[in-house]
């Protein structure tokens, strides 16, 4: 994964600094310079596997090759309810044109990881005091709810900041259309992790605050379809590298953990662009 995500950015970073194409003559197209946007809406996310490490007064041990799961919600009225937005997988970023092709952006990508539990993995360290039963056989570890419960669900949310390109297609292939842009995106972004981490170890009290847990970088592409210059909708496939160095997994701060892994984000918005 971590291969695909550098081949990624190598190729991305190419067509990000590559020169602008011929306008087309069939459209006058309206500058960007100046302009601000906003857009909101969904994303799935898939993850590489992880080695998680937790350290505690009487334990340190490491979990390997831990498999994880996004968690989609079903389409329903909680998608637009103000109370409710952050119970499906949310993406929200507001944005400003410096360049008529270059502009920055500040977001937040709220994805959800959860841990499969019943999964059997190594481990290896010093378990906690009782908790021998779970083990099977030598360094193998069955992963039940009763061990350890470990969900980033309210979620793993990806501060970050980006700068990117757009190009619009439509001037590249010279189509005479009329109030549609057909825009190419491609950036880098570099962020803090803000998760709400869901954890029960071993039967300890459940834990679920905020906490600035570490950073990550990404790169994407996308297609952005603007209508009438001012709304917009847009897809976008994202990969990226997360490094969490200090989760809190319980109410005492000498309990955390620490993980590492690469996702895959795929994102739908619709927004608004506008000059103030």
């Amino acid at each position: 994964m971590k291969k695909i995500v550098v081949a990624f950015c190598m190729l991305a970073s190419i067509v990000v600094f590559s020169q602008n194409k011929e306008k087309n003559p069939y459209r006058d197209v309206e500058t960007n310079k100046g302009k601000f946007f906003f857009y909101w809406g969904w994303n799935r996310a898939n993850y590489s596997t992880s080695d998680i490490t937790f350290e505690g007064d009487g334990y340190k041990f490491s979990l390997e090759n831990v498999k994880a799961d996004d968690k989609p919600k079903p389409f329903g009225i909680y998608y637009f309810k103000p109370d409710e937005l952050t119970i499906p997988q949310t993406n929200m970023r507001f944005g400003y044109y410096f360049h008529d092709n270059y502009y920055v952006t500040l977001g937040v990508d709220h994805m959800k990881y959860v841990m499969r539990n019943n999964q059997s993995v190594n481990y290896n360290g010093n378990l906690p005091v009782g908790s021998e039963i779970y083990t099977s056989s030598g360094s193998i570890i069955n992963l039940d709810e009763d061990f350890l419960t470990f969900e980033h669900t309210d979620g793993l949310n990806y501060v970050n900041v980006e700068i990117n390109r757009s190009d619009v297609v439509d001037e590249w292939i010279k189509l005479k259309t009329k109030n549609i842009d057909i825009n190419l995106i491609e950036g880098f972004g570099v962020g803090v992790l803000y998760p709400k981490t869901n954890t029960k170890l071993l039967g300890k009290e459940r834990y679920d605050e905020f906490h600035v847990s570490g950073y990550g970088i990404s790169g994407h592409v996308g297609l952005n379809l603007t209508f009438f210059k001012h709304f917009f909708i847009q897809s976008n496939m994202k990969f990226g590298y997360i490094k969490m160095n200090d989760i809190r997994t319980t109410a005492s701060s000498t309990d955390s953990a620490k993980q590492d892994f690469t996702f895959f984000e795929n994102m739908y918005v619709f927004g608004y662009k506008f000059n103030l």
